[in-house]
């Protein structure tokens, strides 16, 4: 179990959301436009006009944790596992933030609460960013929590978060409008189901690998 006074957690929460800043910019810059920033390398800088991705932010993340837990004699995952209960509700304010803004609207459907949103012309939509507040806010945290309130082994709740978020991003992917200058790709997936597959793969493996390590549990 890791222990941070509220400086060293204050230090943690502000190098994490650099991370997730750095990282989101430059993992939507190199998944999702490459061509266009390539040609425009001054406008990876305009982070006021949008463009952040989740799985950049992440990569983002997990950097400064590795390096924050070397300054400090840790593990990584004794860092990850304190942090990954903490996530969900971010992720929730943000799909808030994202429905409020009247942006990364659903497919059109014809479900009773299908929504017309401003920007999205008069077809009546899927709420997506409701549902991935479902499933990556409340849900996600509902299973972290729980599962990291009982003895497990270090590494195995970072392997349910990354899975959790993973399933949850996969499946709702099938209801949230692909980005207009991407599409579809290959098998009809779009560029954040084929980002969440290999969260899902590693997820499930860090989860095995730390199951079969000879660990204490962690009580973190």
């Amino acid at each position: 179990m890791i222990r941070l006074t509220v400086s060293e957690f204050e230090d943690l929460i502000f190098y994490g959301v650099m991370g997730v800043v750095v990282g989101g910019r430059l993992g939507y810059v190199l998944f999702y436009q490459p061509a266009y920033y390539l040609a425009n390398p001054l406008h990876i800088f305009s982070v006021w006009d949008g463009g952040m991705s989740f799985h950049g932010g992440l990569i983002g993340v997990l950097v400064v944790l590795y390096l924050y837990a070397r300054k400090k004699g840790m593990t990584f995952f004794e860092v990850a596992d304190f942090i990954a209960p903490l996530v969900p509700p971010g992720l929730a304010m943000g799909r808030i933030g994202n429905f409020i803004n009247g942006e990364l609207w659903g497919r059109p459907s014809d479900l009773p609460w299908a929504m017309i949103f401003p920007q999205g012309g008069p077809i009546a939509r899927h709420p997506s960013q409701l549902y991935e507040m479902l499933a990556e806010g409340i849900i996600l945290f509902a299973v972290v929590w729980i599962f990291s309130s009982r003895k497990r082994w270090v590494g195995q709740t970072s392997g349910v978060f990354m899975t959790g978020y993973g399933l949850a991003r996969f499946l709702v992917e099938y209801t949230r409008e692909p980005d207009s200058f991407l599409g579809t790709l290959s098998l009809g997936l779009s560029m954040g189901q084929w980002l969440s597959l290999p969260m899902i793969v590693v997820g499930i493996a860090i989860f095995i690998w730390a199951t079969k390590r000879s660990l204490p549990p962690s009580t973190a």
